[in-house]
């Protein structure tokens, strides 16, 4: 095997930017995928994956190195009929990228394909330089951008189970300073080997530790449901604007940016609706085509604030060439989760999003599309505020569909119980009466009502009529 070339950094007028990378993107046949999965029942299988562009994930690789500042220096899109075993890629293939990293002083090579241990050491030995697959490349991400302890140990456990059947550590060409087992080691460690059982040990101990985060979220969500406010999650797409959605809504300070994966670690903040209802919305990490799925398992516990959300909004760029392969691939994760958004009673609510990115002709055929939906979206930009009041009509209206409507008659020392009904109920109305009390008209979820007539019967208030 070739002794492997010294990690360094390219420095440009003495700056030190990061390593130099080389993209390989694997296309199969037209219109085949490798490894598709085969169709079923619909109630059994989950939503077909829809293919994305050759050129689009080339795009989506590129913005997946520069997110942990890999300089990327070319990349390529390699047609390939049959997968080989060995090296994935064919041998003459192998020479012309072997010659590219040469003459390019390339020191990472990323296939933007899951690779066998085999392979990645095959390849390795071939070209000459450190190989990642992506797999290898998002858990880089995601222990670049874990920012709690909770996150960190979703990371690690995640990192670990990839790991296992790679002896060899794959990740210090990138020479971060961190502290802990796995790749969140930090220099000096590069040769390192981890034992097996050694591994396991670490996973079992990971594993008690997330389980002590998922009762502590238990307790939590039992804690929200005794306040009781809805809860509202955002899922969708990295870098599809959940996050800044959910700043203009709530006035959080969730970091934002034009990049995959800036948002890891779960948000809740406080949403008033129109009607003056409170929910809690949370936003959470953007899903991704073939997210690993020791990421999602190690997420679960994260994600589980999804599965038990009252209702989802699915937010899409809906500007993005491949919006539709991306709504697909953010499908097959809820699925994975339990959430069909192809039944009728889902609780998905699909918010499009970069509305002001459309010219006139696009923003029509969009406007069309939405119409002829049995659930319409909503259409938003949230940078521009464009379509948002809708959206939190239509939040409201899914989360009312299912109340009791009400008319309860309020005596005039009642004051405590009205303030009550504004904090818990949807106030429709509310009208004084001759003797100085309140008929007011409410929603209510029928979870509630057992404390409403609680409420009332406190108070002196009752239900009547309608008029």
């Amino acid at each position: 095997m070739p002794r492997r070339r010294a990690v360094h950094k390219v420095d440009i007028d003495g700056r030190t930017i990061g390593t130099a990378a080389l993209i390989v993107v694997p296309v199969p046949p037209r219109g085949r995928r490798f490894n598709a999965p085969q169709p079923g029942p619909a109630a059994e299988s989950p939503p077909l994956p829809q293919l994305h562009s050759p050129e689009d994930r080339l795009a989506e690789a590129v913005g997946l190195a520069r997110a942990i500042d890999l300089v990327v220096r070319d990349g390529v899109i390699v047609p390939l009929a049959v997968p080989r075993p060995a090296t994935l890629l064919g041998k003459g293939k192998i020479e012309e990228l072997k010659a590219r990293v040469e003459a390019e002083a390339i020191e990472l090579v990323i296939v933007d394909h899951t690779l066998s241990p085999v392979q990645q050491r095959n390849l390795e030995t071939e070209l000459g330089a450190k190989v990642l697959d992506r797999t290898g490349l998002i858990l880089e991400i995601f222990g670049r951008r874990a920012a709690t302890r909770e996150g960190r140990l979703q990371v690690e456990l995640a990192h670990l189970s990839y790991q296992k059947s790679r002896l060899v550590r794959s990740w210090t060409h990138l020479e971060r300073q961190r502290g802990g087992a796995g790749f969140l080691g930090g220099p000096g460690e590069s040769q390192l080997e981890l034992d097996r059982r050694l591994i396991q040990d670490r996973i079992d101990a990971l594993k008690k530790d997330l389980e002590k985060v998922v009762r502590t979220r238990t307790q939590n969500r039992a804690g929200r449901a005794r306040v009781p406010y809805p809860v509202v999650a955002i899922v969708g797409y990295t870098n599809a604007g959940k996050s800044t959605l959910f700043n203009v809504l709530t006035g959080a300070s969730v970091l934002a940016q034009d990049q995959v994966f800036a948002t890891l670690d779960p948000t809740m903040r406080e949403l008033k609706l129109p009607a003056g209802r409170k929910v809690i919305l949370s936003d959470t990490v953007g899903f991704i085509s073939d997210l690993p799925t020791a990421l999602v398992a190690a997420f679960r516990a994260t994600l589980e604030e999804v599965v038990g959300a009252d209702l989802i909004l699915h937010v899409r760029d809906i500007s993005h060439a491949e919006t539709d392969a991306q709504a697909a691939d953010v499908q097959r994760v809820l699925f994975d989760l339990g959430i069909d958004v192809r039944l009728a009673e889902s609780k998905v609510l699909d918010v499009w999003n970069k509305v002001d990115r459309l010219d006139a002709d696009a923003r029509a055929a969009l406007d069309y599309e939405a119409a002829r939906r049995e659930r319409a979206p909503v259409q938003v930009s949230a940078i521009t505020g464009l379509g948002l009041d809708e959206l939190l009509l239509a939040i409201e209206q899914r989360l009312t569909s299912a109340d009791d409507e009400l008319c309860l008659s309020l005596p005039a020392t009642a004051g405590g119980l009205l303030h009550w009904l504004h904090e818990n109920t949807s106030v429709i109305s509310q009208d004084a009466v001759d003797d100085g009390g309140v008929l007011a008209r409410i929603r209510v979820g029928r979870d509630r009502r057992g404390r409403l007539a609680a409420q009332l019967e406190r108070s002196g208030g009752r239900i009547v009529p309608s008029v």
